[in-house]
């Protein structure tokens, strides 16, 4: 958040997760996050988040936006203006 990286975070707790991995089905629990930003955050937040997350393959998802609330999208970008931004994100943990 303090790198403006995105706008909004939701966590959600409490995600029970059945996948393949490594050619056997696996279940865990785990933490869902739903993370509001723009293209051009993209890249920066990749990067931020395989530097922080402890799985070897964390689940990273683009959705576009398609449609939504013109006042919410408004939010949503002017959230994510800092003027003294630098180009390296700031890690915090």
């Amino acid at each position: 958040m303090k790198a403006r990286l995105i706008a909004c975070a939701n966590i959600i707790p409490h995600v029970e997760s059945h996948y393949w991995w490594q050619n056997k089905i696996e279940q865990g629990n785990e933490v869902l996050m739903l993370l509001k930003t723009k293209s051009s955050r993209l890249a920066a937040l990749e990067k931020l988040i395989l530097s922080l997350h402890p799985y070897d393959t964390p689940e990273i998802i683009v959705l576009n936006i398609t449609r939504g609330n013109e006042r919410y999208l408004s939010w949503l970008a002017n959230s994510l203006l800092n003027k003294n931004l630098r180009h390296e994100p700031i890690l915090h943990k």
